[in-house]
């Protein structure tokens, strides 16, 4: 199931910051490399793990690659969110009742 790649490949810190950084502008390894303690072989399996989870993907540019965020990753996410989204209105107005009956 891609979802469980895509919620474990954000559960490291270090892949979730990565991800972060690329939801700003596509970029190379180097340039998300600036302002992270990685070296570039760690930057290189982080971004694989994104990739292979539809989060990341790349494009060439002679020898460089731009990496940037992968929409079609972000709708899993998304889809995946909307199965749930009926249960917040009904626990939102629990909670607000429960808040309600305490300031009573």
């Amino acid at each position: 199931m891609i979802e469980n790649d895509i919620f474990k490949a954000l559960a490291d810190p270090t892949r979730c910051a990565i991800f972060e950084k690329l939801a700003s502008g596509g970029m190379n390894a180097s340039a998300l490399r600036q302002g992270m303690e990685i070296s570039q072989p760690a930057m290189s399996q982080h971004l694989s793990v994104l990739r292979n989870a539809k989060l990341v993907r790349e494009e060439r540019q002679g020898r460089f690659v731009n990496y940037e965020v992968d929409p079609d990753g972000l709708a899993l996410m998304a889809g995946w969110l909307a199965k749930y989204r009926a249960y917040w209105p009904a626990r939102i107005d629990d909670l607000n009742v429960l808040l309600r009956d305490m300031d009573q």
